[in-house]
């Protein structure tokens, strides 16, 4: 009995050591790993409307089920669990490869918000979004307690300005440590929104080091998983905030002389320069008569755009794959097609694009293609990659109530395929459907999958089911933001007659609906193109 007892023990060892949060530094290993975000930034004089917008795109296997977490108030002495391995769990009360890390006191009261995998808005029209910009190894200290995740959650729990959050992050990180890879998020609201950096402080401390910079009311900005924040004004407080060792641990790494001009990316972005295809390309398209150059060893930080910028326009950059251009995946990938008269006789020969080429090439797929003719798919990391977990698009409009000034423009999978649905700082019921990661398996309940089997059968035949998707992708976005118009009216109305519970109820069947309008289509989709590519593709 004791030998079987000291084998159960043993074992139950063994499953709660497996049943740990994946380390931070074996992230590396992930095929995804530093190309999976992108965000972009739209201050309120650069936009349409006034809205101050931020953006994510979480590109990977990261977890897509969503809910929101109410706002609570707590008794003094309270503390409250900061986590690690969250990020890829099943379902909200999925613990498996989860612990604690630690705690912290608890906030006397905190805010509602949107607890996506990264956590993006609350209910005071703040809102976060991220991308993971990696740096030295050398840097990353597991033993800092907050991971990128959670100090955006208690930010989002807790302020109600960027600004505030910035500095909440900034203490956090010093007094509890910061046990990450390189991040950045990119937060915003109602006024401003900024841009910030963070890296670990190397081994023998587990703090960390960050700057963060303000994108200027009338710029758009772009983070895509490279350091962009080069010269810190020390003096012009309005748009630079950073952490106080921000040099001294520089200079004691040996990351700066002290000598030259500092630059923050180049102290802890180890990058030659701080941009790739997705800078560049969302730049130039919003402020071409710049005419920026994708050789040049910088990029403005931000740039204001040549017109103004709406959320439409941002949704479009998110469906970016460069059709057209000299970085299009597709450009070499042609068929032959012949062109016969009435008797049947050849008269001619037309050269198209292959019906099944698409811009989301696996990589077996580019390395088949390339070794049947050498440099026919060069790669290129797209703005909109089949791999997206989920995106959302944030506009933050202080004319109206915050219930529905905070309007995040969400969607699961492929961003170039997915329509898009809406979710207010007000919200506080999802479709049940969201309740479920789609990540780890086929789970039918999952909302992911509802739109993902449409998607990765269109792709297939890209070129025949490329125009009917984008339509039908048209025909959503049209409907979200006319009936967004007609239920906010409403819904402002019963908040201002100060019929808050009416008011909830209709914002919250307005996204069921939509997403139930959306989840319908795409399964017709799905059928359709069974049906028209049952016998091959």
């Amino acid at each position: 009995m004791k030998k079987l007892l000291m084998v159960f023990f043993a074992v139950s060892l063994m499953a709660s050591a497996n049943l740990l949060a994946q380390g931070v530094l074996e992230q590396i290993n992930d095929p995804f790993f530093g190309e999976s975000c992108t965000s972009i930034m739209v201050g309120k004089k650069a936009s349409t409307d006034g809205s101050v917008i931020t953006s994510h795109t979480c590109d990977g296997k990261y977890r897509t089920w969503l809910q929101v977490e109410p706002g609570q108030k707590f008794k003094k002495d309270t503390t409250t669990k900061v986590y690690k391995g969250s990020l890829k769990t099943e379902t909200a009360w999925d613990r498996r490869k989860m612990n604690v890390a630690g705690t912290i006191p608890q906030a006397k009261e905190t805010y509602a918000y949107l607890n996506t995998a990264y956590p993006c808005l609350n209910e005071k029209q703040l809102a976060i979004g991220e991308t993971t910009i990696v740096g030295p190894k050398e840097l990353v200290n597991e033993k800092g307690m907050f991971l990128i995740e959670e100090l955006e959650r208690v930010a989002l729990q807790r302020c109600t300005t960027a600004r505030d959050a910035i500095k909440l992050i900034g203490k956090l990180i010093k007094e509890y440590g910061y046990g990450d890879w390189g991040e950045c998020i990119t937060i915003a609201d109602k006024k401003e929104v900024w841009q910030m950096e963070i890296f670990g402080e190397g081994p023998d401390n587990i703090g960390g080091v960050w700057a963060a910079q303000r994108i200027p009311d009338n710029h758009v900005g772009v983070s895509a998983n490279i350091s962009r924040i080069g010269v810190i004004d020390k003096k012009n407080k309005d748009y630079f905030l950073y952490s106080d060792n921000v040099f001294s641990v520089a200079k004691d790494l040996k990351r700066w002389d002290g000598k030259e001009e500092f630059k923050f990316w180049k102290a802890y972005g180890k990058v030659d320069k701080p941009f790739k295809i997705r800078e560049f390309f969302i730049l130039n398209a919003l402020a071409p008569s710049l005419k920026l150059d994708f050789e040049a060893d910088e990029l403005p930080f931000s740039v204001k755009p040549d017109k103004k910028v709406s959320v439409r326009d941002v949704i479009a950059l998110y469906r970016e794959t460069y059709e057209g251009t000299k970085y299009d995946m597709t450009q070499n990938l042609k068929v032959v097609k012949k062109k016969y008269n009435e008797e049947k006789e050849v008269i001619g020969a037309d050269t198209l694009t292959a019906p099944n080429a698409h811009p989301w090439p696996t990589r077996d797929h580019r390395n088949l293609r390339n070794y049947l003719k050498e440099g026919t798919i060069e790669y290129q990391r797209t703005v909109a990659v089949a791999w997206c977990s989920y995106s959302h698009i944030i506009q933050l409009r202080e004319w109206l109530p915050n219930e529905i000034g905070g309007r995040a423009w969400f969607s699961f999978d492929n961003p170039a395929q997915s329509p898009r649905i809406p979710i207010y700082s007000g919200t506080t019921v999802l479709p049940e459907s969201f309740n479920y990661c789609g990540q780890k398996r086929y789970r039918n309940d999952a909302a992911i999958w509802q739109y993902r089997k449409a998607n990765k059968l269109a792709t297939l035949q890209w070129q025949k089911t490329k125009k009917g998707m984008m339509e039908e992708v048209a025909y959503f976005e049209n409907k979200g933001f006319d009936e967004a118009e007609y239920y906010e009216a409403k819904i402002k109305k019963l908040l201002e007659e100060g019929k808050k519970k009416e008011a909830s109820i209709l914002l919250n069947k307005f996204t069921k609906d939509f997403t139930g309008a959306t989840m319908l289509r795409w399964k017709e989709l799905e059928n359709e193109y069974w049906g028209r590519f049952g016998l091959g593709f």
